[in-house]
């Protein structure tokens, strides 16, 4: 048997978190924008010096990038798939916590996942820095709570890996 993680989230989190992933999957599939901010942050240049070598490793490198992302963004969405639903929910029923179960081979996915959704959410807000960040402004919540989420994972990766 391969070693899991169960992550307890909310149902409204794991809803939420699928939104987010759906979003993703639309901004990054075969229509993305190249010229969009956040999708450029998501493939940044790897020669800044030298933009002859940026294009050439970028038109070399990108759609491969952006399929691995893709690719990534589904298996998270696999294991959130039991917490979706289209029926209304009750408060009580939105903070019912659930176990999200994912592989740990499957960890290193939902890490990227939610590190791009980061990296996007910042594209938009327009963090660079750490202190770009406001935490008394409500539209960083998000931004957040995927850092927490991401740390989670990481840490019980790590606990796997020490087991």
């Amino acid at each position: 048997m391969s070693a899991t993680i169960a992550m307890r989230m909310a149902r409204i989190e794991g809803i939420q978190l699928s939104r987010l992933v759906d979003d993703f999957v639309e901004l990054v599939g075969s229509d993305r924008d190249l010229s969009d901010p956040a999708v450029n942050r998501l493939a940044p240049d790897a020669y800044p010096g030298d933009a002859e070598a940026a294009r050439e490793f970028r038109e070399a490198t990108r759609a491969d990038l952006f399929d691995r992302r893709l690719h990534d963004a589904e298996v998270v969405r696999h294991a959130l798939s039991a917490v979706r639903t289209d029926d209304e929910l009750t408060e009580a029923e939105a903070f019912i916590e659930l176990d999200v179960t994912l592989t740990a081979a499957d960890a290193d996915a939902w890490l990227r996942t939610l590190a791009a959704l980061r990296l996007v959410i910042a594209a938009r807000l327009g963090i660079e820095r750490d202190d770009d960040h406001d935490p008394e402004d409500a539209r960083y919540g998000i931004y957040d709570w995927l850092g927490y989420r991401l740390e989670v994972i990481v840490q019980a990766a790590d606990e796997l890996d020490g087991s």
